[in-house]
């Protein structure tokens, strides 16, 4: 069930647009514009935790995650003291 109501403007030739290709795919207008704009937004997010690297690059990137860390005292200091939420 949905409910929440998302609003928007649009021009009459937007609308239109929009409305032959809901009635080309047997959607109606909400259930087509909910449809692209979650595909868009999936692609969108995927697009910002998904890349690629060529075989040397991907060596490369493999490499640096399995090499040792750094000693790193300022998060040494860090993750010994209670959080400000436990004080």
């Amino acid at each position: 069930m949905r409910d929440i109501s998302i609003n928007l403007r649009a021009r009459t030739e937007q609308r239109d647009l929009i409305d032959r290709a809901a009635t080309a795919l047997g959607m109606n207008r909400s259930d087509f514009m909910l449809n692209a704009s979650c595909e868009k937004a999936q692609a969108v997010v995927l697009d910002r935790t998904f890349f690629a690297l060529d075989s040397a690059a991907f060596d490369r990137f493999v490499a640096i995650l399995d090499a040792p860390t750094e000693p790193n005292e300022a998060l040494d200091r860090l993750l010994t003291r209670r959080p400000a939420w436990e004080k």
